[in-house]
């Protein structure tokens, strides 16, 4: 039987229900589980699994990876739990499968001092080193709710993600299940085949390491706030000003205390005074770019194309932008050029 068209068949079950209570409770008869049942959650745990991560491209892998064990494994389906549940199970330990052979990732801030525009250019590092921007689409819907676009938005932010990396693996699958997807301990405890004081506990001490990352205890819970037209406005004056390469007016849409960093670099400059030296010294070879809008992380965000010395211009970097009240705080330029591809941005641009 092919992958489409096979279905587990639940003994004393009938129709799609999913809990254990609606099992017991249902007629005699057949639970079926088809590929789409599976799929449905796809996005959700991309969500799930980049928060775990760090990585869209590890998270995508992590995903597809619990498909196949899930298809895999569907004939041992009892239905003594929710689909839902058993797939973040298989989810989990495909995540902590990947967690133990590889470095935490960070952000170049959590890596050392800010640099100065004038400083020699430090060698990139790996790639893997770094956490990485996800397209908004993969882990939320053009249809979700507006509340649940912002507490998503919130839970999965640059900053967050990078401070659940400082988690130890297990802790970080409570805390994400517990405060961002908000499970009861005790469901917790079942997927983790773990006790429920063993979830309270590494949920204290998860809450105790990203209070010392300087995150507070209601980040992973509270919500973020839409785009107000008048920051959209901001946007589009930012946009504008750097394809004119405008840069005395692109510094006035920045805090004074704005950050630019750009992975693979491990460089970060600290000040609008800074960041409009960097444009004109290193980074003039931006001059002449191209933008094309997207999202990331939930936040406005632009794939970077530079000239290209062969005629129109080439993918240079993802710019994931965040703003505070109406002025960009943070410039957050990925220069890993494979991510265009993820976030369905063109190959090249034309002139």
């Amino acid at each position: 039987m092919g992958f489409a068209g096979k279905l587990v068949r639940v003994a004393g079950v009938t129709g799609r229900t999913e809990t254990a209570k609606q099992v017991e409770a249902a007629r005699p008869g057949v639970l079926e589980l088809r590929q789409e049942d599976l799929e449905q959650y796809r996005r959700e745990l991309t969500g799930y699994c980049y928060r775990m991560l760090g990585s869209v491209f590890e998270a995508e892998d992590a995903v597809q990876d619990t498909m196949v064990r899930a298809w895999k494994g569907i004939d041992r389906f009892e239905g003594r739990s929710s689909v839902r549940s058993w797939m973040y199970r298989i989810a989990t330990n495909a995540c902590l499968d990947m967690l133990r052979s590889r470095q935490r990732r960070a952000r170049p801030m959590d890596m050392g001092p800010s640099s100065k525009a004038d400083a020699a250019l430090p060698a990139t590092l790996a790639d893997n080193l770094f956490v990485e921007p996800i397209p908004t689409s993969h882990f939320m819907s053009d249809r979700a709710d507006p509340a649940e676009v912002a507490a998503a938005r919130e839970t999965i932010r640059l900053a967050f993600v990078s401070a659940l990396q400082y988690l130890p693996a297990r802790q970080r699958a409570v805390l994400i299940l517990r405060e961002v997807l908000r499970w009861e301990a005790t469901e917790v405890a079942e997927l983790l085949d773990t006790t429920v004081a063993s979830v309270n506990s590494a949920l204290q001490r998860a809450r105790a390491t990203l209070a010392e990352r300087a995150l507070d205890e209601d980040d992973a819970s509270s919500s973020a706030p839409a785009i107000t037209p008048k920051q959209q406005a901001l946007l589009a004056n930012y946009v504008d000003a750097f394809e004119r390469y405008d840069v005395t007016r692109l510094v006035t849409l920045l805090h004074d205390d704005a950050v630019m960093s750009m992975p693979p670099f491990p460089l970060w400059l600290v000040g609008s005074d800074q960041i409009a030296a960097w444009f004109l010294g290193a980074g003039i070879g931006c001059r002449g770019s191209r933008i094309v809008a997207t999202t990331a992380n939930g936040l406005p965000a632009y794939g970077t194309y530079r000239v290209d010395p062969a005629g129109g211009w080439a993918p240079w970097s993802i710019q994931v932008i965040e703003v505070k009240d109406d002025k960009i705080s943070a410039l957050n330029s990925f220069l890993d050029t494979k991510l265009f591809a993820t976030f369905g941005l063109p190959a090249h641009l034309d002139a």
